[in-house]
């Protein structure tokens, strides 16, 4: 079944939605207990809960259609590593932002996206077979100026999560390079 590729993406945004409803609820204190906050042992935990937190109803929304598209490109183009993709994009980006971010709570799905963004142009370079090559060119067409988000500059914005985010997602691709 179709429906069964996006399972993993609608669960995700499920998520990311009911946390944003308990956030807003909360007066955003999730924020403060489980967002990534650098070289702190208490931050560590942000880790896995900061693509899953936001900083208002706004900013998860910014993320949802970029989550929707990239997930769902995902999850059409590399649905036998989609899963691992994310996991090794959350796990080496977070500990990235963790390691070498500024001092701040770090929250939101950017670091995710950039990473999928990362991902998905890679893996068109490393596996230089038609549907990955296809995606990498539409990927790069629709969404590559958000390179310019790697770098510094917007306050309040953690570039870190895009730039580690983005190389994760380059990681993710060569060490899950399927050959034909």
């Amino acid at each position: 079944m179709a429906f069964e590729r996006f399972r993993w993406l609608i669960v995700l945004l499920g998520v990311i939605w009911g946390v944003e409803v308990v956030n807003l609820i909360t007066g955003y204190a999730l924020n403060g207990m489980l967002g990534l906050r650098p070289r702190s042992l208490g931050g560590l935990d942000g880790i896995v809960f900061m693509p899953l937190l936001h900083g208002s109803v706004g900013h998860a929304a910014a993320n949802t259609v970029p989550l929707v598209l990239l997930g769902g490109l995902l999850a059409v183009t590399a649905r036998h590593v989609a899963l691992a993709a994310t996991v090794i994009i959350v796990a080496l980006g977070g500990l990235g932002v963790w390691l070498f971010g500024q001092t701040a709570i770090h929250v939101g799905a950017s670091g995710l996206i950039f990473g999928w963004f990362g991902f998905l142009v890679a893996r068109g370079v490393v596996e230089r077979r038609p549907v990955p090559i296809l995606a990498a060119v539409g990927v790069t067409l629709g969404y590559g100026t958000m390179i310019w988000g790697v770098l510094p500059g917007q306050p309040g914005v953690s570039w870190e999560s895009h730039l580690l985010g983005a190389a994760a997602g380059v990681v993710a691709a060569g060490f899950l390079r399927e050959t034909a």
